[in-house]
């Protein structure tokens, strides 16, 4: 007897779950994966909003700090078991590699439907940095393999109440790097340290005097230079090397900046102890945590030459590519198509300070945020150009500037020492 009741138990049971289908639950659970500490409470609610939109469930985890997602990214890789979404934090070829790798899906065909409808969201910049032109020298088809969930542009911020305090104009920074100069003996005189920046990280640096390279040459001759067609004797190179040299010697850096981290120098920014600072957009809400009182503006970096407009890095800040192997792949396109349009991109903007890569989404965002945004009119960044230069050349040109800073080489010697090193690892090309 107890026997034939558990039966009539299983068969109801099975009767309920199996035979009708309409209680059980087939939608997929979409697993993302990112390292943005300061926008993971901006996720979970978005998240939030989906699943009781769509009854989509979506995850979003968080591993930070970078290098720890970088490495699980990689190990996951390695392993074939990526999430349905995640991001990639390196170079352009390390983007190559995983595309070659079959990890990545190409979204041209969903970004160019319906007549590029969610294509032209975009600011054209921020989705040229996760796409492949035809004639890129990684070997990657042609296509779309990201999706910018912000932008960034990286400029020069100014404190207005130091520059009152100067006897400056806090409405005018200076447009010329003769102009930037002048203010140094200012600065040295009221005891107020110049410009703050991690140069400490080595890339800040090269993310400056490539800046600086497009304004004094050109892109033409910088990507040349890259190519191996230029050397980094040229003259044009000693002037870019010639201004770290100048800016040091006028006192418009501040002391120890070859050592400085870009946490201590946006400490020293937010607390009102230095007049300038070179940063990315992201600095806006890092100050807002210091000193939500603070008064500054962003501005380009002062043109050393009125030959080429000044350019600046910029592009997507941020973005997501879809796992090529998951079973959610289309859910997961979908799911980014929401989330890059307008309300959600507002949204993000306005919790978490940072860039919309929407560019519809650009009149609901402070004024400060606006000043960066205008920058991509001038943005570029080397995952854009197609070419990329040896990691030692990177190394030796970032290493030769803090050395001229310091007073241990001239730009000359400089120039001198990573031209050797290019030469011997184009060799080393050209000999495999």
């Amino acid at each position: 007897m107890l026997m034939r009741s558990a039966a009539l138990c299983i068969f109801a049971l099975f009767s309920v779950l199996g035979c009708s289908g309409e209680k059980i639950d087939t939608k997929p659970t979409i697993a993302v994966w990112h390292w943005m500490t300061d926008r993971d409470p901006a996720f979970q609610e978005l998240a939030k909003k989906y699943e009781a939109l769509t009854g989509i469930r979506v995850n979003f985890e968080l591993y930070a700090p970078s290098d720890a997602y970088s490495q699980k990214v990689r190990a996951a890789a390695q392993g074939i078991n990526l999430p349905d979404i995640f991001g990639i934090l390196g170079e352009k070829r390390d983007f190559a590699a995983f595309i070659k790798a079959g990890h990545i899906l190409d979204i041209t065909s969903y970004m160019e439907a319906n007549n590029s409808l969610w294509e032209n969201k975009f600011f054209p910049k921020a989705l040229a940095v996760n796409e492949f032109s035809s004639d890129n020298s990684y070997g990657i088809n042609p296509g779309i393999f990201g999706v910018p969930i912000d932008i960034m542009t990286i400029q020069m911020v100014y404190n207005k109440k130091l520059f009152k305090e100067l006897g400056l104009n806090p409405n005018r920074p200076p447009k010329t790097f003769q102009e930037f100069l002048d203010i140094g003996n200012k600065i040295s005189s009221a005891g107020l340290q110049g410009l703050v920046s991690g140069w400490g990280e080595v890339w800040m640096i090269d993310c400056l005097a490539n800046n600086y390279a497009f304004n004094i040459m050109g892109k033409d001759k910088v990507l040349a230079t890259i190519r191996g067609e230029v050397a980094y004797t040229d003259p044009d190179w000693i002037k870019v090397f010639a201004l770290f040299q100048q800016m040091q010697e006028s006192g418009v850096l501040a002391k120890g900046i070859v050592t400085m981290i870009n946490k201590s120098a946006e400490q020293l920014f937010a607390n009102e102890k230095a007049v300038f600072a070179f940063n990315g957009s992201w600095c806006v809400n890092v100050y807002k945590g210091m000193n939500p009182d603070l008064e500054y503006g962003a501005m380009l970096p002062p043109e050393a030459s009125s030959r080429y407009p000044m350019a600046i890095w910029g592009g997507a800040g941020s973005s997501f590519m879809v796992n090529a192997r998951s079973k959610n792949k289309e859910e997961a396109v979908k799911f980014l198509a929401w989330l890059t349009d307008q309300d959600q991109q507002a949204y993000l903007a306005q919790e978490t300070n940072n860039l919309p890569a929407n560019k519809n989404s650009l009149s609901k965002i402070p004024e400060i945020l606006a000043q960066f945004a205008r920058g991509m009119d001038y943005a570029t960044h080397p995952n854009i150009w197609g070419v990329s230069e040896f990691s030692l050349v990177i190394e030796a040109f970032d290493r030769g500037i803090q050395s001229i800073i310091i007073g241990e080489k001239t730009p000359e010697q400089v120039a001198d020492d990573v031209q050797k090193i290019k030469e011997r690892e184009l060799a080393k090309k050209r000999a495999r």
